[in-house]
Formats: structure tokens, C-alpha cells, sequence
């Protein structure tokens, strides 16, 4: 047959292909896993009383991101050995006599057009088995063509990952047999990788272990270039449909050195990676897409002891909780085994969503079991300096960096810097350094970009834009408020024009589609601030502190100044975009005796 004819063919052979592998599959049992949790009202109290002193973030933001966060923290101590009693945290006494070790396996797919070893689409998302060559079907005769632009978005994760680039590797072969692998063995790089001695810095805002104290550094053995398999979905009870678009699709592979010994540090890692990846253009997706899929070897052994105990591996976790999940329970079952005097059996494990154990899927493989050889058809990799230089002097910004100058050149906090790097893969960073910049091109050289300034944008870019599309449930896109209009919008509110009240509801018109120009709207919708006198301040905030005689007990005996902002908002309603903040904040002190 020849090789046209095959081509031809495969399409219809692909489309009828039906294994059935009933002994071979496991019934998949997902349970949702639902977790009760109330807020104790003493919390809802100091966070209305911080919402109503910190403008710009809703109370309703404020309240969610707080009850996110105390279920992260709740979660992870409960299934790190604790448990809640009073408000006390009780810890499980074993954790003080056993030691963990993590060591992480994290494979990515690259961003590529085309596959590792052939001419065929990368793409996966398309209609099933239409992206497939000869080669990665194992036809006969079909020989493996490496695909060079295949080592630039490697080089740039290695190099994101501070290795050291071999200038010659190798591929080998990986042997096992299984239906989503054609050819009975993977394509890999085990006795030679193309990189190797890399470096992640952990910090605690990337959520490390509070035992880990403000950074630990995690030591990357090598990153190696392999294939990935075809992808199998099953159809009860005993039938599996093969899609071979994802066959031969280029990985890299980054091995870490066994040296993480919490269960959070853990996830911040496979979180750090991945942003790093992310950020210089190494990657399609993460893991929320199935881009990513984190390995992780667990083992157990005596605090004090500088020996490792014999390691179990647990694979294909597809979610940064499944990693903090499986660890906890593979963890709690090591020890469990030993304290009763058993042994840890070196083996592969799996976990599924909702579980709480891990289960054995097989005996582990080792260098024998897959008969690692070097691949006869695939010359060695030769990798020129000059290419390496480039691409290291050419990478973007990584994530570190861009955080470390959001937070002290541009004043932003760190939880506000972390969430507009992450977003959109960076898309509304770009979007909030083109309004700064434009902004700055506008305002004269004695009002220079600062902390301030920059805080200002970002506020507006991050908290009042995304609110917005969090009510419209609309992806973001710069074309939805322009660079351009946002700066008129701030412009025109820094200059006293128009009142906060006012600027946001310019946006929120511009974003439901008003195609104007700001000062044209400002315009024609009469918006353009008309300032009130000071009799006028006085007066209104006169009438409002006569008509709350137990609030104003309450500022001026409890000194509760939440309570202010609640009058001075109240001052905003009844001057309809015409009082400004500020100055009901000034008149309102001064009539209560606070300054």
C-alpha cells in the first residue's frame, strides 16, 4: 500500500476504531464532593466595617475573596492532620514524627503547529483523528521526521527555568505496551535530556507552607522533550474510543529533585511552573485546560532521618487540589501502613476526584521494565549557542519580575499584582501597561507616573472593569472599553470634572456599547460636575448627622470611622454626582469634631 493511499484511508479506520478493554479499565467512580461552610457573623462584621474604609473594592468582592480563602486554609488543614475545635487547631500528632518528601513530574504540552515527529497538526481540539500522520499511527515503514520549530518553545521553558542547555541530547525509547500508544514504546529523552540544573524560587505570596518560612528554592533535575499518547475516552461498560490528534503531540517533561516536604508547597510549585511556562509562551493551556498534568512521587520516612523511604508515584492529576488532595491521602496511607508495622511497596497509584485514598494501579517500573535504548532512527540533537543566547535574551518578563514591579514601582498590592499577571494569560496586564502609558503621554512632566498613578489605573483596569464583566459574564477584551476611552474616563475624573460616581457610570456606558466620545457624553448627558458651595456641604451633612444621632455616638465615642464612609455615601446619594468624597469627608470631620 502506498503511503498516499494509507493517508487516504486512515480517516475511515480511525473512525471505526473500537477497543474493548473491559479487564484493562477501572469503573470511574466521580463523586462531587461537597463541603458545608458558615461564616461566623463576627466576620461579616469586619468585613463590612474594611469595605465601607476601602472604596474600591465591593463589600461583596471583599466577602467572597475572605470566604474563598478561609476554605482554601480550612480544606488544607483539615486534610493536613487537623481539626477545628473552639477556633483551636488541633494537630495530628503523627505529622510530628513523619517526615514528607514530594518530588514532581510535571509534563506540558508545547506551542507548536505541528507535531514532535511529524508533519501533522498540533491542534487537538479539532473534529477526532483528523490531525494524523502515518507515523504516529506506527504504520510500517513510516520513519520519524523531527520538527525543529518543536525546540523553540522548549528552550524558552528551560531557559524560564534557569537550566542549562545540553548542546547535544538524545531520544530514546520508552517501551510499554498499551492502546494509546500505537508503536509499543514512547519517544523520550532518558540517558541524555536536552536540558538540565534548573531553579524555581517559591515565595510565601505564591502560597508555600507557613513552615517554609518567606522562600524556598526547588532544584530541577532536567527537562526533557517526549511525546504524548492518544487520548482515550471511555464508554461504559467495556468500550474505548481513541483519538489520535493528541498522539506525538511534544511535551516537555520537568523532573524535580525530592525536596518538598509540604503539602501547599507542593501545589505553589506546580502553580509557580506553570505560570512560568505561561509567561514566556512555552505552553497551549494549563492544567484547568488539560495543557498540564502534574505526576507527583510521595514518601515517608522518620523526622531526623536522612534517608528517603521508599517512594510511591501517583499520576495524571489534572487540577492544582487533586495534588494537594492525592499527597494528603498518600501521605495519611504510608503512614498508616507503618506505624502497623507493614512496608511501603514501590508502586504506581492513581486518584480520582472525590476520593479519599489513592488506589494501586500497578507495580512500579524501572529502568529494566521499559528497556530504555536509544532510538535508532532519530540522529542525535545538536543545539547552537548563538540559538540559546537568543532566545535567552529574548524572553518576556517573568512572572517574579513583573510582580516585583507591579508591587514596588507601581504600588500595587500583591494580591491585586499576582491576579492582573494571571489573567487572561496576561492579556490585562498588557491592557493596563498600554492605559498607563498612554495616560502618562498625556499629563505634563510635573505629574510623572508613580506609585499612585499607577495604582489608580490599576484599580480601575482590575477591580472596576472587572466588575463589569463579571456581571455581564463577558470574556475580557481591550476592544470592549479602549485603552484610549479609559484614559478620557480617568482624565477627566483626576482633572475634578467629573465625580467618581460619575466616571464609573461613563464606563460601564462605554462598555454596554455607547461608541461616543467621553467629552461628548459628558456633553449631551450633562454630566460635567457642578460643584456645590461650602454653605451647601454644610448643610446637607448637618441634616444627615441630626437625622443619625446613634451613628454619629458611634463615630465620636467608639471612634468606629467605618461609620464615616457610611455618611459620606449617604452625602453622595443626595448630591445626585455633584458631591465630591473628599470634601464630604472634610466637612463631615470638621462638623463631628474629629480632626
Amino acid at each position: 500500500m502506498s503511503k498516499a493511499a494509507s493517508a487516504n484511508g486512515l480517516h475511515h479506520i480511525l473512525a471505526v476504531s473500537r477497543l474493548r478493554a473491559a479487564a484493562r479499565w477501572q469503573s470511574l467512580r466521580v463523586s462531587s464532593l461537597r463541603q458545608q461552610w458558615n461564616l461566623p457573623i463576627n466576620h461579616v462584621r469586619t468585613l463590612q466595617t474594611d469595605a465601607a474604609e476601602v472604596n474600591d473594592v465591593p463589600f461583596r468582592k471583599q466577602l467572597k475573596d475572605h470566604a474563598k480563602r478561609k476554605r482554601q486554609v480550612e480544606r488544607i488543614a483539615v486534610k493536613d492532620g487537623t481539626s477545628s475545635n473552639g477556633g483551636q487547631k488541633e494537630k495530628d500528632a503523627r505529622l510530628d514524627k513523619w517526615k514528607l518528601t514530594v518530588g514532581l513530574e510535571i509534563h506540558a504540552q508545547l506551542n507548536t503547529e505541528r507535531k514532535l515527529f511529524s508533519t501533522a497538526k498540533s491542534s487537538g481540539n479539532d473534529e477526532p483523528n483528523t490531525n494524523v500522520s502515518v507515523f504516529d499511527l506506527a504504520f510500517p515503514g513510516s520513519q520519524p521526521e523531527f520538527q525543529k520549530a518543536t525546540l523553540i518553545p522548549a528552550l524558552r521553558a528551560a531557559l524560564g527555568l534557569s537550566c542549562n542547555v545540553h548542546r547535544e541530547s538524545r531520544f530514546d525509547r520508552k517501551h510499554y505496551y498499551y492502546q494509546d500508544q500505537p508503536a509499543g514504546y514512547q519517544i523520550t529523552q532518558y540517558y541524555k535530556p536536552f536540558a538540565i540544573d534548573g531553579r524555581v524560587t517559591l515565595y510565601d505570596h505564591d502560597g508555600i507552607a507557613a513552615e517554609d518560612g518567606q522562600s524556598v528554592d526547588i532544584a530541577i533535575k532536567q527537562v526533557q522533550m517526549e511525546q504524548d499518547t492518544a487520548k482515550s475516552t471511555l464508554q461504559p461498560p467495556s468500550m474505548v474510543f481513541l483519538d489520535f490528534n493528541r498522539v506525538g503531540h511534544p511535551l516537555i517533561e520537568i523532573i524535580t529533585h525530592p525536596q518538598i516536604h509540604h503539602v501547599q508547597t507542593a501545589s505553589a510549585c506546580v502553580r509557580k511552573i506553570q505560570a512560568i511556562l505561561q509567561a514566556v509562551n512555552a505552553v497551549t493551556t494549563g492544567m484547568e485546560l488539560g495543557g498540564l498534568r502534574a505526576d507527583v512521587n510521595v514518601s515517608i520516612s522518620l523526622k531526623g532521618s536522612e534517608e528517603l523511604g521508599q517512594r510511591t508515584e501517583i499520576k495524571n492529576l489534572s487540577s492544582f487540589k487533586a495534588v494537594e488532595d492525592a499527597i494528603i491521602a498518600e501521605r495519611d496511607r504510608q503512614i498508616a501502613v507503618l506505624e502497623a508495622g507493614g512496608s511501603i511497596a514501590g508502586e504506581t497509584r492513581g486518584w480520582t476526584l472525590g476520593s479519599i485514598e489513592t488506589k494501586k494501579l500497578r507495580g512500579k517500573e524501572g529502568e529494566v521494565d521499559y528497556r530504555y535504548m536509544p532510538d535508532p532512527d532519530i540522529p542525535p540533537l545538536f543545539i547552537g549557542e548563538d540559538l540559546v543566547n537568543h532566545i535567552g535574551t529574548s524572553l518576556p518578563v517573568l512572572p517574579d519580575n513583573t510582580l516585583a514591579d507591579l508591587t514596588t514601582n507601581s504600588g500595587l498590592t500583591t494580591k491585586d499584582a499576582k491576579t492582573l499577571i494571571s489573567l487572561e494569560d496576561g492579556e490585562r496586564l498588557d491592557y493596563f501597561d498600554e492605559v498607563r502609558s498612554l495616560w502618562s503621554s498625556t499629563r505634563s512632566s510635573s505629574l510623572s507616573p508613580s506609585p499612585a498613578f499607577d495604582k489608580i489605573v490599576g484599580n480601575w483596569v482590575l477591580h472596576e472593569m472587572g466588575g463589569l464583566l463579571s456581571a455581564a459574564a463577558t470574556p475580557f477584551s481591550p476592544e470592549l472599553v479602549p485603552p484610549e476611552t479609559m484614559v478620557d474616563i480617568l482624565s477627566n475624573l483626576n482633572e475634578d470634572r467629573i465625580t467618581g460616581t460619575t466616571a464609573k457610570q461613563l464606563l460601564a456606558m462605554v462598555f454596554d456599547g455607547d461608541k461616543r466620545a467621553i467629552d461628548t457624553i459628558i456633553k449631551d448627558e450633562n454630566l460635567e460636575l457642578q460643584r456645590l458651595s461650602r454653605d451647601e456641604y454644610i448643610a446637607m451633612a448637618q441634616g444627615l448627622i441630626d437625622e443619625n444621632g446613634e451613628k454619629v455616638k458611634q463615630i465620636q465615642q467608639k471612634r468606629q470611622m467605618g461609620k464615616l464612609m457610611w455618611f459620606v455615601g449617604q452625602m453622595m446619594r443626595q448630591g445626585e454626582g455633584k458631591v465630591e468624597a473628599g470634601k464630604a469627608q472634610a466637612t463631615l470631620k470638621e462638623l463631628l469634631g474629629l480632626d
